[in-house]
């Protein structure tokens, strides 16, 4: 049961091309931003729709497939774990963010290539 600790599964869709950087390493990271829609009905019994946004992150083939494969708008399933760091912005405030580590990646729908 420990590889279910630490576990994040979505359905999304990409809220903006992804930001991807070679490093001189080799390494290709990919940062993302993906919206979950929550659909419910209220108190009054009326439906309503809640959308999430989540920052993802991906590493190596993950990003690779992500850069070159999607685009604004396109569906993807992302299976990963939460990860929370704090920086310092340019005013010296101390800033939280948690972010999902992208493990596996899914696209769905139509494919998107961007030229």
């Amino acid at each position: 049961m420990s590889n279910m600790r630490n576990k994040v599964q979505l359905i999304g869709r990409l809220g903006a091309k992804a930001e991807t950087m070679h490093f001189d390493s080799g390494k290709v990271k990919a940062s993302f931003s993906i919206a979950t829609k929550d659909v419910f009905k209220n108190a009054k019994g009326e439906k309503v729709e809640e959308t999430t946004w989540h920052y993802i992150v991906a590493w190596g083939k993950a990003a690779e497939i992500i850069e070159k494969y999607t685009d604004k708008g396109s569906e993807i399933a992302i299976e990963g774990r939460l990860s929370n760091r704090s920086y310092e912005d340019k005013d010296g405030n101390k800033k939280f963010i948690t972010e999902v580590i992208a493990e596996e990646i899914l696209l769905l729908g139509e494919k998107t290539v961007s030229s």
